[in-house]
């Protein structure tokens, strides 16, 4: 059978396509997932299921694993991604944040003239069902549903944070998701009674029924077969087999780190590269696998008071959104209470599971930094190799440790003061000057689990851009790329919502023959 689309990879993105596509009865559609499938709520894994502690999410056994080099002194850090169908939404801390308008005006003034933020806000109302705010910025019918806790439901370290933001002089700002966000509030979050609502919930289970669907779990993509410029179809691994399907279309939408790699393999890349890896170039792509961004983010970690925190204790409550003092750069950062059941769990820092910790993390949400993704072998079943660069950008650098010594800052207040026992890392020596504080972050400083922008989206005229902004793979027919590998540039905030809006936008320019 030849499909009319083939979706590769059930993510975010994949179950968004899937489900959009397949509303026309006359498209066929199959969509691959290299993971499992759980089609039955009652038998989804807890660590699928259970959103609250997202560290036995993101580090289960529903992992991908992939291993990174931060910075010269961190050369493997695990980057957790999801294998099973709802991809990393299926592990993630489900933060439901939008970018910030300016994000979005920026892709269109390099060229993408159709992302502008009034163009990405109906998908971004469209997408959702919000429970607490309504209007022009919001959506009351869509398919994942928002909500902030109460503060009623605030932990302990919520409201001290909260508390010691407000009286640092942030404003409140309860809607995170407004255009002019700005301050300490409640997080968004697509999470209803303790479970994480993926987008295999959300999307996917609209659309099983439907006869033009099919659905294939554990069927890892291999490389995309091409007559001459034009993809004509898989090769995949399934069952101790490999095989071909053939489609009219090839949606690449494994995410920002397979997507890519997924291209290299086939011929799909920079040249030189290619030729050292052996193998044979359909069409050189120089920024396939370049302009990797993310954000970057280091902890300030404390020995709390008392019991610790069951394990199913809401991680992720709040945060301050704030624009580094002298940044250029409007709402760049994001300071947030952590614990330790959180998938931000400080690195390479010896941790006692049956003491109390509290964290408080910075993170970079518009780095200047960029790294890179190449592969380290021809066997799709290897790892790439990742290099996020973190911190090579005195600009970064210099955020980051304003951040961090604001952060001590604040753990002074008397609601955080009472609730610890004392500061872990970083010491008072690591805080005293610029270089020692330099060399405690690029030491400590680990990811968001944001990867993006490893298949840019732009005009044929940026060496860079991958794919044009319609989601094609410039030079090339019958294959998109739609997922969070076509960002431009990082957005100021988690990037799942952001990685949604730009599958539910492909999905309108494929039915529309775009």
């Amino acid at each position: 059978m030849k499909y009319d689309t083939i979706i590769v990879g059930a993510g975010s993105a994949g179950c968004v396509l899937a489900t959009r596509l397949s509303e026309d009865p006359a498209r066929s559609v199959l969509l691959l997932e290299a993971g499992p499938d759980y089609p039955i709520f009652e038998h989804l894994p807890d660590d699928l299921k259970l959103g609250n502690n997202v560290y036995l999410s993101a580090y289960g056994p529903h992992n991908w694993g992939f291993n990174a080099r931060v910075s010269p002194d961190q050369p493997a850090l695990e980057i957790p991604r999801g294998k099973a169908t709802g991809g990393s939404s299926a592990v993630n801390g489900q933060v439901f944040y939008r970018g910030i308008p300016d994000d979005y005006d920026g892709w269109a003034a390099m060229g993408n003239d159709e992302w502008a933020f009034t163009d990405v806000l109906p998908y971004f109302r469209k997408m959702e069902t919000d429970r607490d705010f309504s209007g022009d910025f919001h959506g009351s019918d869509g398919p994942i549903p928002i909500k902030r806790d109460t503060r009623d439901q605030w932990e302990p370290h919520s409201k001290a944070f909260y508390q010691a933001c407000v009286d640092a002089g942030f404003p409140e700002d309860l809607d995170q998701n407004h255009p002019e966000s700005a301050g300490v509030g409640p997080r968004p979050r697509n999470h209803v009674e303790g479970v994480r609502i993926s987008m295999a919930i959300a999307y996917l289970d609209l659309a099983r029924h439907r006869l033009n669907l099919t659905i294939k779990s554990g069927a890892a993509a291999r490389r995309i077969i091409f007559e001459g410029d034009r993809a004509v179809g898989m090769e995949i691994d399934s069952g101790g087999e490999t095989f071909i399907v053939e489609g009219e279309e090839i949606v690449l939408s494994s995410g920002a780190v397979v997507s890519p790699k997924l291209l290299m393999l086939s011929g799909v890349g920079p040249a030189a590269h290619l030729r050292e890896m052996g193998i044979p170039v359909i069409h050189d792509a120089p920024g396939v696998g370049q302009n990797l961004r993310d954000h970057p983010i280091a902890t300030v970690l404390y020995r709390a008071k008392g019991e610790r925190p069951d394990v199913q204790a809401p991680v992720i409550q709040v945060c301050t959104r704030y624009t580094a003092p002298g940044s250029h750069l409007k709402s760049d950062m994001i300071i947030s209470p952590t614990l330790l059941t959180s998938e931000h769990r400080p690195v390479q820092i010896e941790i006692d599971d049956d003491d109390n910790y509290l964290g408080l993390s910075a993170a970079i949400q518009l780095a200047l930094g960029s790294g890179e993704l190449k592969l380290a072998s021809t066997d799709p079943n290897d790892q790439p190799k990742l290099d996020y660069r973190y911190l090579t950008e005195p600009f970064d650098r210099e955020r980051m440790r304003t951040a961090i010594r604001y952060i001590v800052e604040l753990g002074e207040h008397p609601a955080l003061k009472e609730m610890m026992v004392e500061r872990i890392t970083p010491t008072d020596e690591e805080l005293a000057t610029d270089d020692a504080l330099d060399a405690w972050l690029l030491k400590y400083t680990g990811t968001s689990h944001h990867i993006s922008g490893t298949c840019k989206m732009g005009l044929s005229s940026d060496p860079m851009a991958v794919v044009d902004q319609h989601g094609h793979v410039h030079g090339l027919q019958g294959l998109r790329v739609a997922d969070a590998s076509v960002m431009p540039d990082c957005i100021r905030a988690n990037t799942n919502a952001t990685t949604i809006m730009i599958a539910e936008k492909i999905a309108d320019y494929i039915k529309s023959g775009i």
